[in-house]
């Protein structure tokens, strides 16, 4: 069986003789191009699997282009590497990547918020599926991937986010059937490093934060910023808080990130939400009755509120990456720390504890006696 690699014009050029002709790919293994006496041609895959030849008609190359066929040969030799042997290699691996992703979604809409799923569906959009699309979802390889993730280096926040979507797509390929278990390509995929964002406030810092807000004092937003630093709460449960969640001392958050969970409140806390009034449903009402404040009008808000403490650089989230701090100084460990949060996984946790450079400078001074041979600290 002649043996050569496989162009559009030679399959072109290619004439039908007294007998079926095969003209296997010298670069694919298994694919081919089968010329029948009465002229017509077709992609193949031959290949063994579970111990017997298989042959597969892959489509007809008079009208298929050699490109989507030699993808599509990969899809049928990857699914007869490592389907069950005793199973014959269907159509599935054939299913367009998109198909997939919707799928994915769909499935995912009881899983994800809002918010995230509105994220993912943006990376779907702009990053994933500009690569990926109307290609068969059991032909992408980890190559493939690499290569698409390289793309995106200038975008290494949105690659790295990317990604896990990416994953979820290939998992759920997995689960039709579409990719052999335990196939995902985007494993082992190196994220790319991006500078962190070491930023919390200092003692001093969260004094000059405490005499900004001092000169709004009775504004509801300001009552706001004062509970997002006294609870290490994200801002989207302080914002959407009700007056029903509020008793006993504790936030019953309905909807957390990481689901219903209890904030246990400081007196300073409790303090900030009884100086507020209770006449709408909303601890802090927007202009709509039974609707909360914005997140957008907080965020006006902190900008404002941040340039007057000379804190430019800080972002409101920074509020909870302080908390975690303050609490890591004032002794808490990080599994009670993480519970204050509401993390599921304490390796989160440790992301949010930056230790200052104070604390570090004291425990310097604090080991090298010991150290130095001078005695216990």
């Amino acid at each position: 069986m002649p043996r050569r690699r496989l162009t559009q014009n030679l399959i072109d050029a290619l004439e039908p003789g007294g007998s079926v002709r095969d003209f296997r790919d010298r670069d694919l293994r298994g694919f081919g191009v089968r010329i029948m006496p009465s002229g017509r041609k077709t992609y193949f895959v031959h290949a063994q699997s579970g111990g017997r030849r298989r042959w597969t008609r892959i489509g007809d190359a008079r009208t298929m282009p050699l490109a989507r066929a030699r993808t599509l040969a990969r899809a049928r030799l990857a699914a007869l590497r490592n389907r069950d042997p005793s199973r014959a290699p269907d159509a599935s691996a054939e299913t367009p990547f998109e198909a997939v992703a919707e799928a994915a979604f769909r499935r995912h809409a009881r899983l994800w918020k809002p918010g995230t799923m509105a994220v993912n569906k943006d990376y779907l959009k702009n990053q994933i599926l500009p690569r990926f699309k109307g290609q068969p979802v059991g032909a992408i390889t980890a190559e493939d991937v690499r290569q698409w993730f390289a793309s995106l280096r200038s975008i290494p926040a949105a690659a790295d986010r990317s990604m896990p979507v990416l994953s979820v797509i290939m998992r759920e390929a997995e689960t039709l059937g579409c990719r052999p278990a335990d196939s995902n390509p985007c494993r082992n995929i190196r994220r790319y490093r991006r500078r962190g964002r070491d930023r919390f406030l200092s003692r001093e810092e969260v004094r000059r934060l405490g005499r900004a807000l001092a000169r709004h004092e009775g504004r509801v937003l300001a009552a706001a910023v004062r509970l997002l630093l006294l609870t290490g709460c994200r801002k989207g449960e302080i914002m959407t808080l009700r007056w029903r969640d509020c008793r006993d001392g504790r936030l019953f958050l309905r909807d957390s990130k990481t689901g219903p969970r209890t904030v246990w409140l400081s007196s300073a806390a409790r303090k900030v939400l009884d100086g507020l009034p209770r006449r709408r449903v909303c601890v802090f009402p927007g202009r709509r009755r039974r609707r909360c404040a914005s997140l957008q009008g907080l965020d006006q808000f902190w900008r404002k509120l941040r340039d007057e403490a000379d804190l430019r650089d800080v972002r409101l989230h920074d509020l909870r990456h302080s908390y975690a701090t303050l609490a890591l100084q004032a002794g808490e460990t990080v599994p009670t720390i993480g519970r204050l949060l509401g993390h599921r996984d304490p390796h989160t946790t440790l992301k949010y504890i930056h230790l200052a450079d104070e604390t570090v400078r004291q425990a310097v001074d604090d080991v090298a006696p010991v150290l130095a041979g001078e005695g216990r600290p």
